[in-house]
């Protein structure tokens, strides 16, 4: 037997049954939130909108989208005090602009959700953002329900991506699957894509709905890059067949 029937033999005895899931950008459209609350976080430090040390920090938000948000706040801000005021600042403005109804679900996405689980799935959501943010957003969307389990950095041991953790809690967590290569990750930015590859899981797919584009996602470990997460069910059909 060669080791592509191997691997195919092995895929139908143990398919990919845990599929974790980024949240904004990913399966939820924020319309540019997380900018508009770290603008309002910043300024509260006295970082003036227009400025350039405020342009300099913008464009590092923007290449860190993913990244656990206090730990692109000790980089930004060093001291730790100020970086968990930003944080919490970042955090009560994302909330006010959640609430105000300015997201929404990526189109497709809560039909992939519930297609994945139907076919027997365990489909778990993670963020970068804090707990209450994170239920903020399920809230709004109508979605505390949708998933059996909804992760933060907090439930990882308070590292976010590119740590491979929030994916390794879900398979510790659920135990859908015995092996970490039967685990999908998809998600929009390069973070996301680092973070499934240290995982170890056997799908890693990357969006173009969110922060990065194909290439960056490539150069960072997607296996796959997808118009959006309404085309995973497809994917991993294919990959299962």
């Amino acid at each position: 037997m060669t080791s592509a029937e191997q691997a195919t033999e092995a895929t139908g005895r143990n398919p990919y049954r845990l599929v974790v899931l980024d949240m904004a950008g990913t399966t939820v459209a924020d319309g540019g939130l997380v900018e508009q609350a770290f603008s309002a976080a910043a300024e509260r430090l006295g970082v003036k909108p227009g400025s350039g040390d405020h342009e300099r920090q913008l464009a590092h938000v923007r290449a860190t989208m993913g990244e656990s948000k206090i730990s692109v706040f000790r980089h930004l801000f060093g001291d730790e005090e100020k970086a968990e005021y930003a944080n919490a600042a970042f955090e009560e403005a994302y909330g006010e602009l959640v609430d105000g109804g300015r997201i929404a679900p990526i189109p497709g996405a809560r039909e992939a959700v519930e297609r994945l689980t139907a076919e027997g799935r365990t489909v778990v959501l993670t963020t970068g953002f804090a707990r209450t943010t994170q239920d903020a957003i399920l809230a709004a969307l109508g979605w505390q329900d949708l998933v059996p389990l909804a992760l933060c950095p907090a439930d990882a041991g308070g590292r976010g991506r590119p740590y491979p953790d929030m994916v390794l809690a879900a398979f510790l967590r659920t135990g859908a699957v015995d092996d970490v290569r039967r685990i999908v990750v998809a998600g929009d930015t390069s973070y996301d894509m680092l973070s499934g590859q240290r995982s170890g899981a056997g799908l890693v797919a990357g969006v173009l709905t969110g922060a990065h584009d194909a290439g960056q996602l490539e150069r960072n470990g997607a296996t796959h890059v997808l118009g959006s997460v309404a085309e995973l069910p497809d994917l991993i059909a294919r990959a299962e067949a």
